[in-house]
């Protein structure tokens, strides 16, 4: 049986910041089902140590020279694949309030590098057999376990590594002088190594020691490639082409099902489609927007960043609102798109509600509510909610990059007679090519007939874990 173990910084519903934490759940439990013998290993938060009945394996474990010793300990993920985790217990770098990466106020804890290099270190140890349970293969990911393939580097082992990356935007950049510290050979201080523009970088470390590479969409490894998305390790990834593979992110549709989402005031399927009406009415209630069943809603769950294309929305809302639109946003980030949003929300109440911060039960409410699902991102790795938006028959509107490009298929004349169409595409990341995406969406939403037939194809899209683990089965064992 192929052994692997998932090396993450978080993993739903244990711990989740964002798409990481579902994928570090889904992937794990799909590799599961399908028969592969896959163990999680986190961090011991104190949401982690709460939630998970554990046991002492290993105590009195050395990783880093300035830090205590620390345990191992093994619990169990509760549900249909009873999915065995892996627990790093160290109280001076997990037990604390605030954030998993940030404190209270927004800022990066002051030991992050100490943080997740334990962690990446404790990877790297199950390949030296120093446990019982023996991987053949490490799947890293993102730069919080940067490190464990050049750990690896520096020792006897008998496993082949695999970083996953989900976003380049954060590589775990940190100052060369820890290098000592984080118990790194000095000889991996170079351009060849972990050195990044004088400083050490987590993320670069797992790209150049790694034996392969991942990322989470076929077109986001091409991009990743180039200088626009590479984020200063672009040649480095294209020097590594051959060892570089695009797989796209699953969904997890026991989680994500219209049928059976018990946060939906009326579940619905691909045969009752009409039933989603009464979400969308239930919720333009709940919100205090006006409903009438013919007037399209547009919903957005997000983070307000540029990266998202939030100014790109902003700049171009009243003409949204003036095609006879409303818009439900839920979401949390920049004080000053806050701000305008909050302004529009408060001269239109009754046509735009926003809700700041997250709640996971409003999110499905949306995702199940909306007619139309805004996600305008300038740069995407993958993206989950253009997925969940497509089965719960909500279709999206994305721009071409990334996972976006990969999973939304453009409603054109041809596709439409094709009967592939899910969704509308724009190609720039300007306002009015937005606009002129939104008005083809409302010219189509006016046709009762062709949007009934788009939201059906979109329905029936495979948005599972199903093809996705498989191929990164094929990915491990190319790699053995």
């Amino acid at each position: 049986m192929l052994a692997v173990l998932f090396a993450t910084s978080e993993a739903y519903p244990l711990v989740k910041t964002g798409g990481l934490g579902d994928i570090s759940y889904a992937l794990p439990r799909a590799l599961c089902q399908a028969g592969v013998d896959v163990r999680l290993l986190l961090p011991g938060y104190p949401s982690v140590l709460k939630a998970l009945s554990l046991q002492i394996v290993h105590d009195n474990i050395k990783l880093l020279p300035n830090l205590p010793t620390m345990r191992l300990l093994q619990g169990q993920m509760l549900g249909d694949t009873n999915l065995p985790v892996y627990v790093l217990d160290c109280p001076q770098l997990f037990m604390r309030d605030g954030g998993i990466y940030q404190d209270q106020y927004g800022h990066d804890w002051h030991d992050n590098a100490q943080r997740f290099a334990a962690l990446s270190k404790l990877a790297a140890l199950f390949a030296t057999h120093c446990f019982d349970f023996k991987p053949q293969v490490i799947h890293c990911n993102d730069w919080q376990t940067g490190l464990t393939p050049a750990y690896l580097a520096q020792m006897p082992h008998f496993a082949k590594t695999l970083i996953s990356i989900h976003n380049m935007a954060y590589q775990g950049i940190f100052p060369a002088h820890l290098l000592a510290e984080l118990d790194l050979s000095p000889q991996s201080y170079h351009i060849h190594g972990v050195e990044y523009y004088g400083s050490l970088s987590f993320l670069k470390a797992g790209l150049v020691y790694a034996n392969a590479i991942s990322t989470v969409s076929p077109t986001y490894a091409r991009e990743i490639q180039h200088p626009e998305f590479g984020y200063g390790l672009a040649g480095l990834l294209a020097s590594r082409r051959g060892q570089l593979t695009g797989i796209i992110n699953g969904v997890d549709t026991d989680e994500w099902n219209p049928e059976t989402d018990a946060h939906l005031f009326k579940n619905y399927s691909f045969k009752t489609i009409a039933d989603k009406t009464e979400n969308k009415r239930i919720l333009c209630e709940k919100l205090g927007l006006s409903y009438q069943e013919k007037q399209p809603l547009i919903g957005m769950i997000t983070r307000l960043t540029a990266q998202k294309g939030l100014d790109l929305v902003l700049s171009i809302l009243p003409e949204i609102l003036n095609e006879g639109a409303q818009l439900v946003l839920l979401g949390s980030g920049d004080k000053t798109l806050e701000m305008q949003l909050q302004h529009f929300a408060a001269q239109l109440p009754y046509k735009v509600s926003v809700t700041f911060g997250y709640n996971e039960a409003l999110a499905h409410q949306i995702e199940a509510a909306a007619d139309i699902f805004l996600m305008p991102s300038r740069f995407e790795p993958c993206g989950l909610n253009q997925m969940y938006s497509m089965h719960y028959g909500t279709l999206p509107i994305v721009r071409k990059t990334g996972g976006l490009a990969d999973s939304v298929v453009d409603t054109t004349p041809a596709h439409l007679d094709q009967g592939i169409a899910t969704g509308f595409v724009f190609e720039k990341d300007e306002p009015q090519e937005l606009l002129r995406c939104v008005q083809r969406a409302l010219l189509v939403y006016r046709n009762p007939e062709m949007w009934r037939a788009v939201q059906q194809q979109a329905m029936a899209y495979d948005v599972s874990w199903s093809s996705s683990a498989q191929q990164y089965i094929q990915l491990y064992q190319r790699l053995l």
